[in-house]
């Protein structure tokens, strides 16, 4: 199966009075046509950064992205704006992110309008209709304003402006972390119900271990700027490799109180991503470091097919 998505040596530094704050930092994956990669870490760890320098609404420092065999940084200002038709995002907060002075039709139909791709206003208002009844919204809510409404159907109302131009690739960031644990299960449901029905590839980013285990296909863990884990779903749960990984199953509940699971207690704190310690990220946290990880930093290595780990001791 090709790739749609190639992201090679990602970095994105922002200034700060104290010097480069390394947001992303010499990340690398890719994502094949139908498929979702999950990408999870903990807050802070550069997640959705990496999903808006992917779409370039945050230019990267360094690196290369390739959509679809294209190298899309090397594109101008209109070639960006086709791109921006094929890749789309749906942000974490549903209210924030629409205008709550446009009404539900509204805010579908701007991207539609923007883009010119309705002959009249009653083409455009049949896409509207049908975008709105693709993700489950009443045809009665057409005139509402996002403040009228709870949270699960502001969120349908971003998924389906992201449709509005028939995208191949969706970045999902935290799509459903501000919702109820029943209104999360219905826009999940959704996304795989469209994902399948129009061939659409996700770069799924969540910090929420079991939403991730649900939709992805392969996972991505990141720490600090940095992809310490990758491979396919099942191995990263079944068998993870690095102690990070590890760290964040266990944190994981379980349903049943009579089973028993080894908690790892990460100790110490995150380090300050604008003058990130030498050699691993992790070292002053990880519970099995040795004196090789505190003097080269791990690269990202295929120890077998499709698994990736950046850490000496799996190495």
């Amino acid at each position: 199966m090709s790739a749609l998505l190639e992201v090679k040596n990602l970095k994105k530094y922002f200034d700060t009075p104290k010097g480069p704050l390394h947001a992303v930092d010499d990340v690398s994956f890719k994502i094949n046509k139908g498929e979702t990669l999950g990408l999870v870490g903990e807050s802070g760890c550069g997640k959705s950064t990496t999903g808006r320098v992917v779409l370039r609404l945050i230019e990267p420092t360094a690196g290369q992205i390739l959509f679809d065999n294209e190298d899309i940084m090397k594109h101008q200002k209109a070639q960006i704006r086709k791109f921006r038709e094929n890749a789309q995002i749906v942000f974490q907060d549903p209210f924030a992110s629409l205008n709550p002075r446009m009404s539900v039709s509204e805010i579908i139909a701007e991207p539609l309008i923007i883009n010119k791709k309705s002959k009249d206003k009653q083409e455009l208002q049949k896409k509207v209709d049908e975008l709105m009844d693709i993700v489950g919204l009443a045809e009665r809510l057409a005139h509402v304003y996002p403040h009228e409404l709870d949270g699960g159907r502001r969120q349908r109302i971003g998924i389906a402006r992201a449709l509005a131009l028939d995208p191949q690739f969706i970045v999902h960031d935290e799509p459903v972390s501000a919702l109820d644990v029943s209104i999360q299960a219905q826009i999940l449901n959704l996304l795989d119900e469209l994902q399948k029905e129009r061939q659409l590839t996700y770069l799924f980013i969540s910090h929420d271990l079991g939403v991730i285990k649900h939709v992805s296909n392969n996972i991505a863990v990141m720490y600090l700027g940095k992809i310490v884990e990758m491979s396919d779903y099942k191995s990263i749960f079944t068998d993870p490799k690095h102690p990070y990984t590890k760290a964040l199953l266990s944190a994981i509940p379980v349903p049943d109180v009579d089973v028993k699971r080894e908690r790892i207690i990460l100790e110490g704190d995150v380090p300050s991503p604008i003058s990130p310690p030498p050699g691993c990220r992790f070292y002053g946290r990880c519970y099995q470091r040795q004196d090789s990880c505190m003097g080269t930093d791990p690269k990202l290595t295929e120890i077998s097919e499709g698994r990736f780990v950046a850490c000496h001791k799996c190495n």
